[in-house]
């Protein structure tokens, strides 16, 4: 007769092991990521809700062929710009990649800053709440006729707790929010909290990149930003509008690196102001990651700097080593 230690011990075998690299914005993750890999004879899995999408390089700092270096990543570029693609899509795939590589006897590891996407994928799969696509476009209806600040207030009527989270500018969410309180009359603070308590699949390590002096980070970001402006993210923001992506896909127009360009290619605004204003809100995405992944208990932080002076890789490397 199996003890209840034994029954715990044979379903956490099951498991799945992998690792997951995480953190704000120009952090580091990638370079990490393909050093512990390469280490660890391990596969990356993107963990970014914009790097699915094709001809969207410069501005979502997708990983080029010469930093991949060797190592095999999943989950970029699989998806039309102008293609609908949620969060269960991401977990699907992303469970569907994990459980191939694991199969060929490599190491998962999940790469990226979309927290959403690992917290749902590492509780055990993304728990898809009943659709109801005639509710949902008249929530989004609604917003058009009478401005996202009064759909905002109607889900801060029903759950407080999600408004708090979800900014009125992000529609999509709010009307996915509000679906799942009037088409099932559970609020999606307490869907959220029902889904956290199903055991994961995953024996998961989750490491994060942490910049105690937040300064450092900024200049991180800042010289990102004016790499990406070098390499080409104005001539790249340009032909997407003119495919129309950011037309057709709403995530596409409000992804950080390319609405704020669009003014300079109508003319309304000066490309020195557009780059400052895509840097300040390249640190404010910044500071958002870094309060999500905060608020995660099973995040292992690593500091990237000692004593004001940040770490050479090899270091951090060496530290990622001692934690997983």
């Amino acid at each position: 007769m199996m003890t209840e230690n034994g029954e715990t011990a044979m379903a956490e075998s099951k498991k799945i092991r992998l690792l997951a690299i995480v953190g704000s914005t120009a952090s580091g993750k990638s370079a990490l990521a393909v050093m512990l890999a390469k280490q660890l004879s391990g596969e990356i899995v993107s963990c970014d809700s914009m790097q699915i999408y094709r001809r969207m390089n410069i501005g979502t700092a997708k990983p080029t062929k010469a930093e991949m270096d060797g190592v095999a990543h999943h989950l970029i570029d699989i998806a039309e710009p102008d293609q609908s693609f949620s969060c269960a899509d991401y977990v699907a795939l992303a469970a569907k990649a994990i459980a191939e590589i694991n199969a060929r006897g490599k190491l998962p590891i999940l790469c990226g800053g979309t927290g959403l996407y690992l917290d749902s994928l590492l509780r055990g799969g993304f728990e898809e709440t009943r659709r109801d696509p005639a509710l949902r476009q008249s929530l989004f209806d609604y917003a058009a006729q009478y401005g996202n600040h009064a759909l905002h207030k109607r889900l801060w009527e029903v759950d407080p707790e999600s408004a708090e989270a979800i900014h009125e500018n992000n529609v999509k969410r709010v009307v996915r929010a509000l679906e799942i309180y009037e088409s099932t009359g559970m609020t999606k603070t307490e869907a959220d909290k029902r889904s956290r308590e199903l055991d994961s699949p995953y024996d998961a390590t989750v490491l994060g990149l942490h910049y105690p002096e937040r300064e450092i980070l900024y200049k991180r970001i800042d010289r990102r930003v004016d790499e990406m402006l070098e390499g080409g993210l104005l001539e790249e923001t340009r032909a997407l509008r003119d495919e129309g992506v950011f037309e057709k896909n709403a995530t596409a127009a409000q992804a950080i690196g390319y609405k704020e360009l669009l003014g300079v290619l109508d003319g309304t605004d000066t490309l020195e102001n557009a780059v400052e204003t895509l840097k300040r809100a390249t640190r404010r995405y910044a500071k958002r990651q870094i309060t999500w992944f905060s608020a995660k208990p099973y995040v292992k932080w690593i500091e990237m700097t000692e004593n004001g002076t940040p770490l050479p890789l090899e270091t951090v490397v060496a530290k990622a080593m001692k934690l997983i």
